[in-house]
């Protein structure tokens, strides 16, 4: 009876994903056809900008949205990389927070003390709202910096704390902001090991998905849906969003207002772009001793951050995904449109069935395997299951493909492997959020906001994007241009830039450890001896303390502080290891203070 049914419910399962899997054969070929002849395409959609264009660009001033909410452990640390990452040099950073979330103001105010293009944009009321919400007051803050200071912000960036925000973004951005109202600059998962499962699934999908889908929708007619981070919006299209919604900009209502941005902004006649997925070149090291060709990274210019690794973190975000864009955006706007917006329509909404009847099929096609049941399934069968497995290779193909660029071709095997694994996590946020989408319905009450756990990526990660010393103290108002060029000029072969402008007398040696506290992702501080327990300060074996030039100065919530003069090399974490099972976290002194620390504590 049971093999029965799976044989009836074969055809009509096969048949549907089928036609999804035709669906997809259509992106496949405008993305080839586009890739193959690209003279007949806008050449800004395919290629990126050199290094010319980019720097004859009027510049324009940027603003960067951040919106909080308990986010002091990833929060200080994103905005000290960002200020030390970010080339361009005409940009401010407003930071949203809420009344009742002291310790993410008092990292937001700490940064404000340090920066002067960083600002706290304090809601009106506690929190949490939705992100939506929280950026409109962002928003106001903004407008009254500009009346208080007589400024104006031609371009406006969103982005979250735990982004990893390239350093040549806002260059790219300033640069396609002449020409489009809405731009997308490319989001991609920062790469994990194979066995983070979870998390692979994200690398897998924003890879294919920010190398194919999106630039098949700008060439396609179809709207360009912000992805909440590195979106990039004209003043004017926000003020035409204001105009068309009470001077509601991100609708505080939807689950995912990034979305719902991109689609009003398509129905308000506003131009859009997405930023092709594109590497860029810069110098990785940051001393005067080698030459900028001799040492370079590439990279692709794109926002990376960590997604959930977990099964549970992820479903959550998913199940909000899928119910702010199929099931809200179905409420919201119906099937109504242009040809191009309907289509995408289709596109955004058809995994609320097709994920969960993907899974069924591939257990009945496994169920068929195992029990031998396909000697008895009809011709007909056998063509359908041909046809949607010979589709499914070719998807497989096409994804690895798109992994493979971004992560390595080792990366790219497994992708067969996590595409099961996610079609299962996909299938049960569907349900998820019928379920709950439903609930609320009938209850009439609002869809709560799920928020994602945020982390942030670690200082290994975050080097090969650091500025050049030289920049950080011009960029930081401690020289000018004119004293960098003429120290770069006549600075001697072996002696660092730093410290060859405090022998200068051009900084102090405190304003050069400012600065490469910055460069380095690293805290600077200034310890007293007398604040020192001197139990703290032995956590370590002397010999150790001496040979490293390292000293303990605080233990909290199973932490290590260690000061230290010097830059910590890679290698000191795996030999500090054997010595303390705490995590190490190393702040920057100068040697002066170090010296005084060490002849009292050691």
């Amino acid at each position: 009876m049971f093999d029965r049914l799976v044989l009836w419910l074969l055809p009509p399962l096969a048949i549907a994903v089928l036609i999804s899997g035709l669906d997809d054969l259509t992106i496949d070929a405008i993305w080839a056809g586009a890739w193959l002849g690209r003279k007949v395409w806008p050449k800004e959609n395919l290629f990126p900008p050199g290094a010319r264009q980019l720097d004859s660009a009027p510049r324009q001033t940027i603003a960067i949205l951040l919106p909080l909410w308990k986010e002091h452990e990833v929060a200080a640390q994103m905005l000290e990389h960002s200020l030390a990452a970010i080339l361009y040099p005409d940009y401010h950073i407003f930071a949203g927070a809420y009344p009742n979330d002291p310790l993410t103001q008092g990292v937001i105010r700490s940064a404000c003390r340090r920066f002067s293009n960083v600002h706290l944009a304090l809601c009106p009321h506690d929190g949490p709202t939705s992100k939506a919400d929280c950026l409109n007051w962002i928003y106001q803050h903004l407008a009254l910096y500009e009346e208080r200071e007589n400024v104006h912000f031609d371009v406006v960036v969103t982005h979250d704390a735990e982004d990893l925000i390239h350093p040549e973004e806002l260059r790219w951005i300033n640069f396609y902001s002449a020409r489009y109202d809405f731009l997308q600059t490319p989001v991609l998962a920062l790469p994990t090991p194979i066995a983070a499962f979870t998390h692979g699934v994200y690398c897998d999908e924003f890879a294919e998905y920010h190398s194919r889908d999106m630039t098949v929708r700008a060439l396609s007619g179809g709207f360009i849906p912000s992805a909440g981070v590195g979106a990039g919006y004209r003043r004017d299209a926000l003020e035409r969003l204001a105009e068309s919604a009470a001077n509601c900009i991100f609708e505080p209502d939807a689950l995912t207002e990034d979305y719902e941005n991109g689609l009003r902004l398509y129905r308000l006649g506003c131009t859009q772009a997405f930023i092709p997925l594109a590497r860029c070149t810069g110098p990785a090291d940051h001393s005067r001793n080698a030459p900028d060709a001799s040492r370079q990274y590439r990279d692709f210019v794109a926002t990376r951050e960590y997604f959930p690794q977990t099964w549970r973190a992820a479903l959550r975000q998913r199940t909000r995904w899928v119910t702010g864009i199929a099931l809200q955006g179905w409420q919201r706007h119906g099937w109504k449109g242009r040809p191009g917006e309907m289509y995408w329509f289709w596109r955004d909404r058809k995994g609320l069935i097709g994920n969960p009847l993907a899974l069924a099929t591939n257990l009945i096609l496994l169920y068929g395997l195992a029990t031998a049941l396909w000697t008895r399934a009809t011709p007909m069968v056998w063509r359908l299951s041909a046809m949607t497995l010979a589709l499914a290779v070719l998807r497989m193909i096409v994804r690895m493909g798109c992994a493979s660029r971004v992560y390595g071709i080792a990366f790219a095997l497994a992708v067969p492997f996590r595409a099961v694994y996610a079609n299962a996590l996909n299938s049960a946020a569907a349900v998820r959020a019928v379920y709950g989408y439903s609930l609320a319905r009938m209850r009439r009450r609002s869809v709560p906001w799920l928020k994602t756990e945020h982390s942030y990526p670690s200082r290994a990660a975050l080097l090969p994007q650091k500025r050049r010393l030289g920049e950080i103290l011009v960029g930081s108002h401690y020289i000018d241009g004119e004293t960098l060029d003429r120290a770069l000029s006549t600075q001697p072969v072996g002696v660092r830039l730093g410290k060859y402008l405090v022998r200068m007398g051009q900084i102090t040696g405190e304003t050069l450890y400012e600065a490469l506290s910055l460069q380095q992702g690293l805290p600077f501080d200034s310890l007293d001896p007398r604040d020192v327990p001197r139990r703290v300060a032995r956590a370590l074996p002397a010999q150790v303390s001496r040979d490293w030039r390292i000293l303990p100065f605080r233990i909290a919530e199973r932490t290590l502080f260690v000061a230290t003069p010097d830059i910590p090399p890679p290698e000191i974490d795996n030999a500090l290891r054997s010595f303390t099972s705490l995590e190490i976290r190393f702040h920057l002194v100068t040697p002066l203070e170090f010296e005084k620390l060490a002849s009292a504590l050691l």
